[in-house]
């Protein structure tokens, strides 16, 4: 009889992470709400350029732009994952791609960074508590190479460098652009981690949600 080896219980939590991770992406920009909505804990809080709050309210926000026709994608890279009991800290590299008009001409804005999450096991199941992002660089193309876009410098300087473009299109299409996000690097990033180490040490990160 072949004996199959088991898996650590490290090892099988790191896949349902990452799974989970994964579904995140495939759903939402699929328009998948219902399994959208099983990737997140019931006090599940999301915070991103252009949204700060609840998981509920950040998929019903999304569902009714995705009906009207807002285009952003997300594609997903390497995943780094940190885990103490039941909680853990997923840092995933990740491209926001969004397609809107600015100035009158449509464009791809580009963003690369990395998902920052704050995951717990609660009655067996992994879901993410608090998704966090680190905008590390950006950049603005025309749909249409034969045409240009000429953008406001002294808008566009306003907004922090890692997520530069994408703030002065989100802002463009009326959204209140938070401007003190983790970057790459900086005060705001090292603020992020020290939360990440408090969350793997069972303290509380309700600042975090700031």
């Amino acid at each position: 009889m072949l004996m199959t080896p088991s898996l650590p219980t490290g090892l099988l939590d790191k896949l349902a992470i990452r799974e989970l991770i994964e579904n995140w992406a495939v759903w939402r920009d699929a328009g998948d709400w219902e399994r959208f909505r099983t990737v997140w804990h019931d006090d599940g809080f999301m915070m991103a350029t252009w949204f700060q709050g609840s998981a509920s309210e950040f998929i019903d926000i999304s569902r009714a732009g995705f009906e009207r026709g807002v285009s952003i994608l997300h594609f997903l890279g390497g995943c780094s994952i940190d885990l103490s009991g039941n909680r853990a800290i997923a840092q995933t590299k990740m491209s926001i791609s969004q397609r809107a008009p600015v100035h009158d001409v449509l464009v791809d804005v580009l963003c690369t960074g990395r998902f920052y999450d704050f995951l717990e096991k609660r009655d067996g199941k992994w879901a993410i508590v608090l998704r966090r992002l680190c905008y590390e660089k950006d950049r603005m193309d025309p749909v249409d190479p034969a045409q240009s876009v000429k953008l406001d410098p002294a808008l566009l300087e306003k907004f922090p460098v890692g997520y530069r473009y994408l703030a002065y299109l989100q802002s463009g299409l009326g959204f209140q652009v938070k401007l003190d996000l983790p970057g790459l690097k900086g005060p705001a990033t090292e603020r992020l981690y020290g939360f990440g180490k408090a969350w793997l040490a069972g303290e509380s990160i309700d600042d975090a949600r700031r």
